[in-house]
């Protein structure tokens, strides 16, 4: 039996899909977001608490967190106890400081990595694990996931509808780094860069969709609606394949949203403020926000 332990929605997503396609005997460990992920896809599943999981599993297989101890911990404890653990890396950025906490590092034995990308990335960045790559679930059951859905419409008389992907940037600096700035904005500010200039993307629009990041309220956007004169809703609740198959364009920052986007074929947007020192996504086919927007001035 393999142990399942995570915290965050990204990480949580590629194991289940994993464990899916696989047909694989697991018992689980989740908390925060993956809580939501795992009751989605897998429905009832054996739950066990950290420590009796280690003992109980043959081997883990843990997500990955900046804010959240839980997957660092049992890193910890399925070395000590002589368990095999591998890690799912579930993004492109930031990979060494989701296994430090108040200056002690916990490796695993292991890091998958689901695309050559991240694998290049992870060799580079964390040369102390070995590197394996297993290609990503996630990605196939996207694709399948976002063809079952209607289309944006292609008509070139109607405008565009966006959807811009939201990302607790205050949040994950202000625990990281004891800094809410330590990226040189924050989330509001860039929504608001993005708001104030989404002409330079597209000169008709007719509808956003702003999406909080599952770790976000649903409120916590509103009110941008009242800002901005533009057709704009707030929506947490619908399925991200969804919300990405009725759009046109995905933009954000630097999250996994943006990468669906662009696995389905979408024009997508990095809305980074000048001045931001986010490591932007490693994919060339992503666009530069201040770029879009200094030809626009022009």
């Amino acid at each position: 039996m393999i142990g399942i332990v995570s915290h965050d929605a990204g990480g949580a997503e590629i194991i289940t899909s994993y464990v899916q396609r696989n047909k694989l005997e697991c018992a689980f460990c989740v908390e925060g977001p993956a809580s939501e992920v795992v009751q989605r896809k897998l429905g009832p599943v054996k739950r066990m608490p950290l420590r009796e999981l280690i003992v109980s599993c043959s081997w883990l297989l843990c997500g990955t967190s900046f804010l959240s101890e839980l997957e660092w911990t049992a890193i910890s404890l399925a070395r000590k106890s002589g368990k095999r653990c591998a890690v799912m890396l579930d993004h492109w950025v930031n990979y060494r400081q989701r296994f430090v906490r108040q200056g002690e590092w916990h490796w695993p034995d292991e890091l998958w990595a689901g695309d050559n990308v991240s694998a290049r990335i992870a060799e580079e960045i964390l040369p102390e694990v070995p590197v394996k790559l297993v290609p990503n679930a996630y990605f196939e059951d996207i694709r399948e996931s976002i063809a079952k859905f209607p289309q944006a419409s292609s008509c070139s008389d109607k405008g565009k509808n966006i959807l811009y992907a939201c990302e607790p940037l205050r949040e994950d600096g202000k625990k990281l780094y004891n800094n809410e700035r330590h990226w040189g904005y924050t989330e509001e500010e860039a929504i608001i860069y993005f708001l104030k200039n989404v002409e330079c993307i597209c000169p008709k629009i007719d509808n956003i969709t702003i999406r909080p990041h599952p770790q976000e309220d649903m409120d916590k956007y509103n009110w941008v609606k009242t800002e901005f004169d533009l057709p704009i809703n707030c929506d947490k609740e619908s399925l991200l394949f969804k919300q990405v198959a009725e759009n046109h364009i995905v933009a954000g920052c630097a999250t996994m949203a943006m990468v669906v986007g662009l696995i389905a074929k979408k024009r997508v947007v990095s809305c980074i403020p000048p001045g931001g020192s986010t490591i932007p996504l490693p994919h060339p086919q992503i666009e530069n926000m201040n770029l879009l927007v200094q030809a626009f001035r022009k």
